[in-house]
């Protein structure tokens, strides 16, 4: 994997992972509304404005980075952005890791390895 590559793949999970996690805090804030003040609330929260600007600039960083790679390589190599997201939400949001949960990202963690290493 080129420098180039390893670089826009690593910008990828980054600016994902930001996303998710800025989503989940503005999610979060406000659990105690319901139906429409909770949208009007949801609305009003810079977190979710900041992930959907990461989602939006990700997008744009994803096509950048399915120009570089095979679709099928670069769609396993995303994947590892769900073991990033899931440990992210462990460290900031205090969420549970189950033994399930675990093997599944060791899982995920081998299979990305296995295909960043045997990939171009």
């Amino acid at each position: 994997m080129s420098s180039l590559v390893f670089f826009v793949w690593f910008l990828t999970i980054l600016v994902d992972t930001v996303g998710q996690l800025a989503f989940k805090a503005a999610a979060a804030k406000h659990k105690e509304s319901d139906g429409f003040n909770y949208w009007q609330m949801l609305l009003r929260q810079p977190w979710l404005w900041a992930g959907i600007f990461c989602y939006i600039f990700e997008f744009v960083i994803w096509l950048a980075f399915l120009s570089l790679v095979p679709l099928s390589e670069g769609v396993m190599l995303g994947s590892i952005n769900i073991v990033v997201i899931m440990i992210a939400g462990r460290l900031f949001f205090n969420e549970k890791l189950t033994r399930n949960r675990l093997i599944g990202v060791v899982l995920i963690t081998i299979g990305v390895t296995i295909v960043g290493l045997g990939g171009s």
